[in-house]
């Protein structure tokens, strides 16, 4: 089984370890691929049965030129990057990993609550330039600060993301 991996970089910045993939026939990993470049995208995954992608589109003009691929997998939450009404033509499976980046996008936007609460990037700037010390007051704070303690927190969409997101409230 031939599989290539077209922007591999995207999900693994040298922090994984490929080989479970690699066990699974003859892998070619890219880091990227030009995603303007359609020629370049054909000629590697020319001969591939599998292809797992990120952001380099597939389109109907690939796949024509690419017939022995079999299975897309989609290394992120959507599919948009890919044409499945012509996967769909050849009975190409796509598939996508709904659950990528949950946990990480939960946690950012309780960081993204925080930094509305504090305004600490604003402060960490204004300690840095000299603010503070130079201040007639012994507390410094450009922004009035929002204490979390005793509010309530509506989240809008309880999809995956909600929901992660209310559990690391």
């Amino acid at each position: 089984m031939k599989i290539v991996v077209l922007d591999g970089y995207t999900l693994n910045p040298g922090d994984l370890d490929w080989s479970g993939l690699e066990a699974l026939g003859e892998c070619r990993i890219y880091d990227r691929t030009p995603y303007e470049d359609e020629q370049e995208t054909i000629n590697r995954i020319k001969d591939a049965e599998i292809v797992l992608t990120n952001k380099t589109p597939l389109t109907e003009n690939i796949f024509a030129s690419c017939p022995g691929i079999k299975y897309v997998g989609v290394l992120a939450t959507g599919y948009n990057i890919v044409d499945v009404k012509a996967a769909g033509k050849r009975k190409i499976p796509v598939t996508n990993i709904p659950a990528y980046g949950t946990a990480s996008v939960g946690q950012f936007a309780i960081g993204l609550l925080l930094e509305i609460c504090h305004h600490i990037g604003h402060h960490n700037e204004a300690v840095h330039s000299g603010k503070w010390t130079n201040h007639t007051d012994w507390c410094f704070w450009d922004y009035p600060l929002i204490e979390l303690e005793g509010k309530t927190m509506g989240i809008i969409g309880y999809g995956r993301i909600g929901q992660m997101t209310g559990r690391v409230a």
